[in-house]
């Protein structure tokens, strides 16, 4: 197994407000996530503590119960695209820095204290993430990139660390990477043969497998 050890930059965390207004409708997200101060935190089966989702049809569950962005793209967001980052710049709830899509996997395992992480799928933006950016180019902007960070199930709850923490992995999957897991879906060039063998891994969250089945060729 390579050895992956990522670097809790911070954890965010947030409960549904106001975003915005859409079709004279008021929009209601956790959107925007703050830095957590407390020295430990509680991870539940579908949420950090003091975390929560405003469409629970569209967000959140056990498969998307805590989400993942790499700082490693903040230079290329920063310098490429001048959209300033910072922690739950992307509505992340965890901050990472070690890793990138390419080298953590579905069904990679990592502890964080005595809590155990297993990445479930990769992230589509919606149009929250739009509104939330206040720039009408940033869900293309990670699509096209595939700089999508993951989401994790948790497997174990616990108490987790936030200051001076990391996850570590502890078992590699040798399932698709989180950007092969995302290619299958949006990329019209991928193997056939091998997004149908994607849909039957075991760790894929429902949701994409859904996706991928959805494809329909």
């Amino acid at each position: 197994m390579n050895p992956v050890t990522l670097r809790v930059v911070s954890v965010n965390v947030a409960l549904p407000k106001p975003l915005g207004e859409k079709d004279g409708e008021t929009v209601l997200s956790a959107m925007a996530k703050r830095p957590v101060a407390a020295a430990t935190i509680a991870v539940g089966r579908v949420n950090l503590d003091g975390d929560a989702q405003a469409n629970l049809e569209k967000h959140g569950g056990p498969d998307k119960a805590v989400y993942a962005y790499p700082s490693d793209h903040w230079q290329w967001w920063e310098k490429e695209h001048r959209y300033a980052c910072s922690p739950g710049a992307f509505g992340e709830n965890l901050t990472l820095l070690g890793a990138v899509e390419t080298d953590v996997h579905i069904g990679d395992r990592f502890s964080w204290g005595g809590t155990i992480l297993e990445i479930s799928q990769p992230r589509v933006p919606c149009e929250k993430f739009t509104m939330y950016t206040g720039r009408d180019d940033a869900g293309a902007l990670m699509n096209l990139s595939a700089r999508t960070g993951w989401y994790f199930r948790v497997t174990e709850e616990s108490t987790a660390p936030v200051k001076d923490a990391a996850l570590v992995r502890i078992s590699e999957s040798g399932g698709p990477t989180v950007k092969e897991a995302f290619a299958a879906f949006f990329d019209p060039r991928f193997d056939r043969t091998r997004r149908l063998a994607m849909i039957k891994f075991p760790s894929l969250s429902e949701a994409w497998r859904i996706r991928l089945r959805a494809r329909g060729d």
